[in-house]
């Protein structure tokens, strides 16, 4: 007997979880990955196809990497010089992890952040990337339905990360392109006042430092407003610094750790950071994520939730070693800071000579293409509109803006830190080719305008003339209309 089952019925059979849209895929931030995937470019065997940037990956120093793994047999046990640390790393380790990846990890997040302040490798808790981190921390601070705050534009991953399955809602603090997206005290304020006026509870305050997608820093006056805010509403407050070694020029990143050492009467306990190695290393596929947070309760809670998502102790026993290595550690964050700022330098300016603009930044694997007046009209619609045309026509996967729930129509995020050099001026060649055409179809419709626009006054001044004639003054007899 055949069972037929309908798509209702077989959702019925599955968790509200499982069939809700929380994951956010739906949206046009995950649906140009979906084009790159469908056609990737390949200088050799698929130029003309779509050139991935909407990945905000680090790949400029994989030569580096590569060479310290091979001065470094030693820090693999899959190696022979490795091999007899395969059992101990193989076998049963509890969820604090390996003490001395987080000896290296505590080391390693001071050192980028300039030796001015010091971590406790008892207070580092692992999880599975920093997607991981941030849905851990969810559930520790907040239950289903309370919110947190979060300025925009904010990275899209946040709605799956901390809403899919926590329950938890994310409220936005309206940041705007007048003052260059810049998070104040007001703007803070007038969201909270907001989600109390909806019933909204509000657990806690989710940044983002340095910046995705603006690629900008925050200065410890904000900073210190932030945490001067959290404190005065007695709510949480979450630091996503997984950016803070992509700095590459100044001003310097400021940890929220600085500011919390320096604030007289600041409440430790609602302070906690999101940390990972994906993006200042480059190693998103290791999936080390970091939850650091100040206080004890959270510490241990997420030391036994990390247990889902634990970091391999294979990873952890090779990291341990890369990140132990300082003379290696302090000459990549001075090489990958230098080649960011150069590779970002070469986009921007590239894209300045065609007349397109960005959002001034000096960190992170993006920046913020203003495309603005570009649009058919300031709608978000015509952005989308736009973003088909740059996704299918000209093949490029950049991030429209709306996908960052940005409040302005016209921002698109560009990663330039995940390609070759060569890939690198394929893309600024389509660019500036799109422009220039776009350019082209503007002056025409502007000269067709300008056709109409006389061709309206010619008909008008004969009309004009016609009025003239049947007036008294003349005789309509005479009139040649009447002779005709």
């Amino acid at each position: 007997m055949v069972s037929i089952t309908s798509n209702n019925q077989k959702q019925q059979l599955l968790s509200k979880i499982a069939t809700n849209d929380g994951h956010g895929e739906n949206s046009a931030y995950f649906d140009g990955w979906k084009a790159y995937s469908n056609d990737p470019f390949n200088l050799t065997d698929n130029p003309n196809g779509v050139i991935q940037m909407g990945l905000a990956e680090n790949q400029l120093c994989f030569d580096l990497i590569q060479e310290w793994v091979v001065n470094n047999p030693k820090a693999s046990i899959c190696t022979v010089e490795g091999a007899e640390d395969f059992q101990e790393i193989a076998i049963f380790q509890d969820y604090h992890g390996l003490p001395e990846f987080r000896q290296a990890v505590a080391r390693f997040m001071e050192k980028v952040r300039g030796d001015r302040v010091t971590f406790d490798p008892n207070r580092i808790v692992m999880s599975g990337g920093a997607t991981g981190a941030h849905e851990m921390l969810a559930f520790c601070l907040a239950d289903p339905g309370d919110a947190f705050l979060v300025p925009t534009p904010y990275y899209p991953g946040f709605d799956r990360d901390l809403r899919w399955r926590t329950g938890v809602q994310l409220f936005p603090v309206v940041c705007e392109s007048s003052n260059d997206f810049k998070v104040t005290r007001k703007a803070l304020e007038e969201a909270y006042e907001k989600a109390q006026e909806s019933n909204i509870k509000i657990k806690g305050l989710l940044i983002n430092n340095p910046s995705n997608p603006l690629g900008t820093l925050l200065d410890k006056d904000t900073l210190r407003d932030i945490v001067t805010f959290i404190n005065s509403k007695n709510i949480h407050l979450v630091c996503d610094e997984i950016y803070a070694a992509t700095v590459f020029d100044q001003p310097r990143f400021i940890s929220v750790s600085e500011v919390v050492d320096e604030t007289i009467g600041c409440n430790q306990d609602l302070i906690h950071i999101v940390y990972s190695l994906s993006k200042d290393l480059g190693f998103p596929g290791f999936r080390v994520g970091i939850v650091y947070s100040y206080n004890d309760t959270v510490v241990n809670i997420a030391r036994k939730m990390s247990s889902f998502g634990l970091v391999s102790t294979q990873t952890q026993h090779l990291l341990a070693s890369m990140l132990s290595d300082e003379i290696f550690i302090e000459k990549f964050i001075a090489e990958s800071s230098e080649r960011l700022g150069i590779r970002q330098e070469m986009f921007t300016k590239g894209l300045a000579q065609v007349g397109i603009s960005t959002l001034k930044s000096n960190a992170g694997l993006f920046f913020w293409m203003d495309l603005r007046r570009l649009l058919k009209e300031p709608t978000f619609d015509a952005e989308l509109e736009l973003w088909r045309i740059i996704i299918h026509e000209v093949k490029l996967n950049v991030s429209p803006g709306v996908s960052f729930h940005c409040s302005e129509p016209g921002w698109f995020r560009v990663c330039f830190a995940n390609m070759d050099d060569e890939t690198m001026r394929t893309a600024l060649r389509r660019i500036k080719n799109f422009v220039h055409q776009t350019k082209g179809l503007h002056t025409k419709v502007a000269a067709l305008k300008k056709q109409c626009s006389r061709s309206k006054l010619q008909i008008s001044l004969s009309f004009r003339r016609l009025d003239d004639f049947n007036s008294p003054v003349h005789s309509p007899m005479n009139s040649p209309m009447v002779r005709t």
